[in-house]
């Protein structure tokens, strides 16, 4: 389509037109209309405006009823207008201004007019058009007073449709077109930047309005949060930009104390407000009702735009009317504070931004009024915290508790103070003392056990962002939910940054000192005091906050270890010590031997104490309390980054004892304290935090020992260093090991559990150090997947008759001598050979002394020679571990056979009594100990195998079988079934080392034949097979005839030659035979 670019052209084609739309109003001439004017420029059209406008408005102005249809297309058309031209006339632009506003009115029942939503719409945007339509000077020239009636007849009717419409299209649409009519909208260019007396002459006409803005948005704000997000927003906006406007501080320092009288009819006068000081004191008064009521209900709405306009809405209030509107500072500033940790990242952002903006101003800081309403404020708080942590929600504390911090931040350099007034300083602290109670009656503390099974950590894992915010989780009474605690860090992390530390790191230690009650929280408080002080992950709004010196940290820091790790804080009860009698607590029913072969039960009577018992709670109270401690020496250690070291030697010792307790909880503190030291001392791992300080841990080891009574726990020490640390320690140990073994020589019988669990982690970690490359490990447990490689090699080279001779010959000369039959030739050959003398070299000589045995050696002799004592205690735990340390000593003395053969000797009688006639547990542990022993000392134990434990594991192995065969699903959860698994899984591998004869081989095949039997347990049955591999490398070919005696799947053998006869073997091939799929298994690994 042509465009029109000179009036002349626009004229001929819009006259005709426009007399068509005057003659008759109709909605297809406005539209015609509309047609044509998308053909006119811009230029053209605004020297034709009024020509245009003409037959529009007289549309309007026609009086008689009008279709909406053709109002709504006369209005839309008219938009069209002005949004391509200026109104360059105050005249036009009132009577338009009238016209449009009159679409919504009906003069007969003076309300708002019954019209349809669209045509509301159309007029709504058509005004709003028209205001930005308005050129240069025209639209203040509007704003005088005798256009107060019009304007606020308008506004009346925008803050109608703003309240009462349904649609959120036209509810939205009004508040914008009002904040257009009130010269607040959001346009960059509308209107342009009015100077001071503009300003003051606009604000004095639209504080007539301010009531019933105010009243009317607040109603709206404060509706429905189902109304939409969206809409309170932009009443928000608008009732901020307004309030904002008219009350300014700016202006109303310029206002006059008399008002000059006005130049317009007395009516309209007496529209006019005054704003002198009563009128301020007063209005604001009023508006800190409705403010509050605002705050009230958008602080908790559920969408975060809504609660980001809030933040905007505090900002403008506070920023520009901080004077007039003093009632409602504090309200305000409840509310931006209680942001400060809102759900949404946005709003988190915002108000950091504005809090910020706040103290780079000196808006809180440098007015003495708002510092006096914080301090008040959070006095209040303060006071009434421990009543709203015990009857608000969680939601509700979370809000309490964002509002504190909120306070804290703003306040800055100026908590102090608060601090300094005692009676501030005494409700905040037995607020926050009282908010972080704990919930302790938790049994599952108490229970969890560390049997330091492993090592702590074999290397450091990444170090998260911020490792000092790292803690234990743990429970409160008062909240559950898990945003609280953070928030309440994060109070204490201000108060240490911005406070004096001395005064409350003294103040909490009174705390601390004063009652067990207070002392864990004193101490989470404490440790987060020293982190704020810091400076650690603080975010500091007021910039330039001097921070404490280096030295006056350490100094505060070393004052808090010392209270820590004194006897009375430190070495607490966390569990109940009753050594004595031990065993009988831990017994449960059960066989209680290999030999008894049936379940029996006893009677277990608890040993009285001499004292009362602790409580559950107190002991779970103490370990929490251990564990608050350590986790603050971790932050103290990331507080003081290198200088940490000078402190390292007071601290690193009392650290390991923990990590040695047997309460899971304090020894996973612990070790996560001995991380957090590697990290911020700058060691690799915790292996070299032990090596690097391993002198003064071996002196402090060996005082204590000397004074074992008053330093019980100094046995941990040395356990947890040598479960991490290499073989660089051992030089250094070897005097301390010796001084423990002399201690245990004193103390067996009331500190031996301590004792052998050092032991223990001193041989597992020689064995750990110094491995045996010639020796391929211990007897694993065979599985079915390995039976296939356990299965006896097949030579591939064929066998000759010479072969066959030498075989058959070689064996009847040992049946000979197995019989006694060897005669006097042969005897005097071998007398002959043994009076030989063996040949010496000359340049050998004899050394008169043995040389010294290396260090691991000689410990583990010592070590095996009190084992073989302790074997035999009264405490089965004890047993347990010792029998533990006597398969470490036989690994580590592998080497050195002349060492371990008479100590082997020694403790064997003990081992046969835990095999025979003790708990199931204790046979179950010698059974491995014996594994061991055997694939190290073969034919020294051959005999006293066979003589002594095999025919009991034999007669046990045929006892139980017809129980484990009748059992359920159950039975594999028993102790008996244990027994009997681990039995069948180590004779194989023991009868293959040890090479026992065919006697005793045939009385182990015996015993196992039945577990081949399906109706056993399924591992009970691949066991079975395992040992039946082992028979096959011993001696195959008993084991092949073994087998098909048992089920035999062919009847008669065919001889290789003709020469022999076949075999018939005298067996079963029926397919029912119980037997039948376990033998075919292995005769086809036979094959």
């Amino acid at each position: 389509m042509a465009v029109f670019d000179t009036p002349e052209e626009a004229f001929g084609i819009l006259r005709p037109v426009c007399v068509q739309l005057t003659k008759t109003q109709t909605v297809e001439n406005v539209e015609h209309l509309r047609t044509q004017l998308q053909a006119v420029s811009d230029a053209a059209l605004q020297d034709l405006q009024q020509y245009v406008l003409f037959p529009l408005r007289f549309a309007l102005k026609t009086p008689g009823p009008k279709r909406e249809r053709l109002l709504q297309s006369v209005v839309e058309c008219l938009t069209f207008v002005l949004s391509s031209t200026c109104v360059r006339e105050q005249e036009l632009l009132q009577e338009l201004f009238a016209e449009l506003s009159a679409c919504l009115y009906s003069p007969s029942s003076h309300r708002p007019a019954a019209v349809s939503e669209e045509l509301k719409l159309a007029v709504i945007q058509g005004l709003s058009t028209l205001m930005h339509s308005a050129y240069g000077d025209i639209i203040l020239a509007f704003y005088e007073p005798s256009i107060l009636p019009r304007l606020g007849f308008a506004v009346s009717l925008l803050l109608g449709l703003a309240e009462q419409e349904k649609s959120r299209q036209i509810k939205i649409a009004a508040l914008q077109c009002l904040q257009v009519l009130l010269l607040q909208c959001d346009c960059q260019d509308h209107p342009r930047p009015l100077g001071e007396p503009e300003q003051q002459q606009l604000g004095d006409l639209l504080a007539s309005f301010l009531p019933g803005i105010s009243t009317a948005l607040t109603r709206v704000i404060t509706g429905d949060f189902k109304q939409g997000h969206s809409i309170v927003v932009s009443s928000l906006k608008a009732f901020y930009k307004t309030v904002g406007f008219i009350m300014a501080d700016e202006q109303l320092r310029r206002i006059p104390k008399t008002q000059a009288k006005p130049t317009v009819e007395h009516r309209i006068a007496d529209l006019m407000v005054h704003r002198e000081a009563d009128w301020v004191k007063s209005t604001g008064n009023k508006l800190a009702i409705l403010i509050k009521k605002i705050i009230g209900c958008v602080s908790v709405h559920p969408h975060w735009k809504v609660r980001l306009e809030l933040v905007e809405f505090v900002e403008t209030l506070l920023s520009k009317c901080s004077q007039s509107l003093v009632e409602s500072a504090g309200p305000l500033l409840k509310a931006l504070v209680g942001l400060v940790n809102d759900e949404s990242p946005e709003v988190q952002a915002q108000c950091n931004k504005v809090l910020r903006g706040f103290a780079d101003q000196k808006v809180v800081v440098g007015s003495r009024a708002f510092a006096d309403i914080l301090s008040e404020s959070l006095h209040s708080l303060a006071t009434s915290l421990p009543r709203l942590m015990n009857s608000q929600d969680d939601q509700g504390k979370f809000s309490t508790l964002s509002l504190l911090l909120g306070y804290l931040k703003l306040l800055g350099p100026k908590i102090n103070l608060i601090l300094n007034s005692a009676a501030h300083l005494q409700r905040l602290s037995r607020a926050l003392v009282q908010v972080l109670e704990l919930d302790v009656a938790d049994v599952k503390i108490v229970e969890e056990r560390s049997w330091n099974s492993d090592n702590l950590t074999a290397s450091l894992t990444a170090s998260p962002a911020q490792p000092w915010n790292r803690v234990q989780r743990r429970y409160f009474r008062f909240f559950t939910d898990e945003r609280v605690f953070p928030l309440l860090r994060q109070i204490c992390q201000l108060l240490g940054y911005y406070g004096n530390l001395y005064l409350l790191v003294d103040h909490f230690m009174e705390l601390y000192h004063e009652s067990v009650v207070y002392r864990k929280q004193a101490a989470m408080i404490l440790n987060e005091l020293v982190i704020g002080a810091a400076g650690l992950d603080v975010e500091d709004i007021h910039n330039g906050c001097p921070k404490i010196s280096p030295e006056d940290l350490r100094g505060t820091v070393t004052s808090i270890l010392e209270e820590y790790t004194s006897q009375e804080n430190w070495y607490l009860i966390t569990c109940i010590e009753a050594e004595e009698g031990e065993e009988e607590m831990m017994k449960q029913p059960g066989p209680q031997a290999i030999t008894s072969g049936v379940h029996t039960c006893q009677v277990v009577s608890f040993p009285a104490l001499s004292k009362p018992s602790p409580t559950i709670c107190s002991m779970n109270s103490n370990i929490w309390q251990i564990c608050i401690q350590l986790e603050g020496i971790g932050q103290f250690a990331y507080a003081l980054g290198k200088d940490f070291h000078l402190l390292l030697m007071s601290a690193l010792y009392p650290v390991l004892e923990k990590a040695g307790d047997q309460s899971l909880l304090i020894s996973q503190v612990a070790t996560s304290t001995m991380v957090d030291i590697c990290h911020a001392c700058g060691y690799d791992s915790l292996q070299h935090l032990i090596n690097q300080n391993s002198d003064y841990l071996v002196n402090g080891i060996s005082l204590n020992l000397r004074h074992l009574t008053l330093h019980p726990h100094t046995p941990k020490v040395l356990e947890v260093m040598l479960r991490n640390s290499d073989a660089s320690l051992l030089p250094l140990v070897a005097d301390v090991v010796q001084d423990v073994l002399a201690t245990l020589d004193q103390f067996y019988d009331k500190r031996a559990a301590s004792f052998v669990s050092v032991l223990h982690a001193l041989l597992a970690a020689l064995a750990h150090w110094f491995p045996d490359t010639g020796y391929t490990g211990q007897l694993q447990e065979p599985t079915i997947e390995a039976e296939g490689s356990q299965a006896p090699a097949v030579s591939e080279a064929s066998t000759t008759p010479e072969d066959i001779e030498q075989f058959v010959l070689s064996y009847l000369k040992e049946k000979d001598v197995a019989e006694g039959n060897v005669s006097s030739s042969d005897s005097d050959n071998e007398e002959e050979e043994q009076s030989i003398p063996p040949k010496v070299d000359e340049d050998d000589t004899l050394p008169d002394i043995e040389p010294p045995l290396p260090v691991q050696i000689q410990i583990a002799k010592d070590v095996m020679e009190r084992c073989i004592h302790l074997s035999s205690d009264k405490h089965l735990k004890i047993r347990l571990k010792v029998l533990d340390v006597l398969g470490l000593c036989v690994m580590v003395l592998r080497s050195h056979k002349n060492q371990l053969l008479p100590l082997a000797h020694r403790a064997w009688p003990s081992l046969v009594h835990r095999l025979t006639n003790d708990d199931p547990l204790a046979v179950l542990r010698a059974f491995k100990v014996l594994w061991t022993l055997g694939s190290q000392c073969g034919d020294f134990l051959r005999s006293r195998f066979c003589k002594d434990v095999l025919p009991k594991l034999a007669s046990s192995l045929v006892t139980q079988a017809p129980i484990s065969a009748r059992a359920g699903p159950v039975y594999m959860y028993t102790l008996a079934f244990k027994l009997q698994l681990a039995v069948l899984q180590g004779l194989g591998p023991l009868c293959e080392s040890l090479d026992i004869g065919e006697g005793d081989l045939n009385k182990v095949a015996d015993a196992c034949l039945i577990y081949l039997s399906t109706k056993q347990p399924v591992k009970l049955q691949e066991a079975a097979r395992s040992v039946f591999l082992h028979l096959m490398k011993v001696d195959p070919d008993a084991t092949w005839v073994l087998l098909h005696e048992l089920y035999c799947p062919v009847q008669q053998f065919t001889a290789p030659h003709p020469s022999l006869h076949p075999v018939r073997l005298q067996s079963s091939a029926e397919k029912q035979n119980p037997y039948a799929t376990n033998v075919l298994r292995l005769l086809q690994q036979l094959q």
